[in-house]
């Protein structure tokens, strides 16, 4: 009996500790149409090896995209064409930021650190779902890939390695 407590308590642990393990974004909702302020949650390494490299990838409809450079690291972006032009603030923008990369730090396993863009989310994103925003996160020769959005239907808790997401609320 003693060893059956013990088991499902290091069972229930276990499967705490991988629910809190992978890359998430601090603020889980946003309102379409509006500025968003996103703080990817690094909260480790990649199996006790340091993290050298976060690559976000931009979902459509997200545009505006302004990343916050981290001292240490190297930011690039690669930018792109949008599938098709959105207006902002009275102008037509027809392509930007499709992924942001930091790298050449040193963000070490037993260390926590945040990386930060903002956007705008565009009107015509479909308020009540999810948006995710697949994170490859690499730890010199490894990497974890943060990069699983849910199928229609399919309980994002049971992904093994979630992109980080925000549910999108109304229009203020």
């Amino acid at each position: 009996m003693i060893r059956y407590l013990l088991a499902a308590g290091a069972f229930l642990a276990l499967g705490t500790t991988a629910a809190f393990a992978h890359i998430t974004l601090e603020t889980q909702e946003a309102a379409v149409g509006s500025t968003y302020k996103a703080v990817l949650r690094v909260p480790h390494g990649c199996d006790g090896n340091a993290t050298t490299a976060v690559r976000v990838q931009i979902p459509e409809r997200v545009i505006a995209v302004k990343p916050m450079p981290k001292p240490g690291w190297t930011l690039q972006t690669k930018k792109g064409k949008y599938e098709k032009p959105y207006q902002l603030y009275g102008q037509t923008v027809a392509d930007g930021v499709k992924e942001i990369d930091w790298s050449g730090g040193n963000l070490p396993d037993e260390f926590y650190d945040e990386f930060v863009f903002r956007a705008t989310l565009t009107a015509d994103l479909p308020a009540g779902q999810k948006l995710y925003f697949p994170v490859v996160q690499e730890c010199g020769d490894a990497a974890a890939r943060w990069i699983e959005v849910p199928a229609a239907g399919q309980d994002e808790d049971a992904l093994e390695n979630p992109a980080p997401g925000i549910k999108l609320t109304p229009k203020k």
